[in-house]
């Protein structure tokens, strides 16, 4: 595997980052992240990701929080990317989600702690993650179980979104933050990762 050990896009220091932040609009929360720290190299394409972000994740979003973290958990575990595994642990964990549901995503076709919609976002995930699309039978097991062509479609741009970010985070190789312990919270790394 080809490892890099530092980030590749030398991080803006916090100050830095909430300067360009502000001038585009981004809160000084987000300009706080490794990957906005980076990513405010180019303070436009920041604030465009910034702004899909922050409808898929609470304006105007239709998505359960639950619903949302198990996706970005699934892509998370299944890419290996560890920034996105540890970031939306401790999110997912934020909205209530149990520690065992988040476990279980690692291997979620044999838990039992998910329930239909659930299982079809999960398999909704797989689908994209290793055939590029949502199956027809999955696609049915969505509208069955979401009953709302809007949650649909966000399920589909949530997966597509956090499959970019997963893939942006490791090919600039963005580090966690101080003080953040990788792989939450038992240090398994999946065989993507390792």
């Amino acid at each position: 595997m080809d490892e890099v050990t530092e980030c590749r896009v030398e991080l803006l220091s916090k100050e830095e980052a909430h300067q360009a932040a502000e001038k585009v609009g981004i809160s000084p929360m987000m300009a706080e992240l490794n990957v906005f720290r980076a990513l405010l190299h180019h303070p436009d394409l920041a604030a465009a990701l910034n702004a899909q972000l922050s409808m898929l994740m609470g304006l105007g979003n239709v998505l359960s929080p639950r619903l949302r973290e198990l996706i970005i958990m699934r892509i998370g575990w299944q890419t290996g990317s560890d920034y996105e595994w540890t970031q939306h642990w401790r999110v997912a964990k934020m909205f209530g989600i149990p520690e065992r549901d988040l476990l279980a995503i690692r291997n979620w076709h044999y838990a039992s702690c998910f329930d239909q919609a659930d299982q079809a976002v999960l398999q909704a995930t797989d689908d994209i993650l290793q055939d590029g699309k949502v199956s027809s039978e999955t696609w049915s097991q969505l509208e069955d179980s979401l009953g709302d062509v809007k949650q649909v479609l966000e399920v589909v741009i949530a997966i597509c979104n956090w499959r970019t970010f997963s893939q942006l985070l490791m090919s600039i190789d963005i580090p966690l933050e101080e003080d953040v312990e990788s792989w939450p919270p038992d240090g398994l790394i999946p065989e993507a990762a390792s």
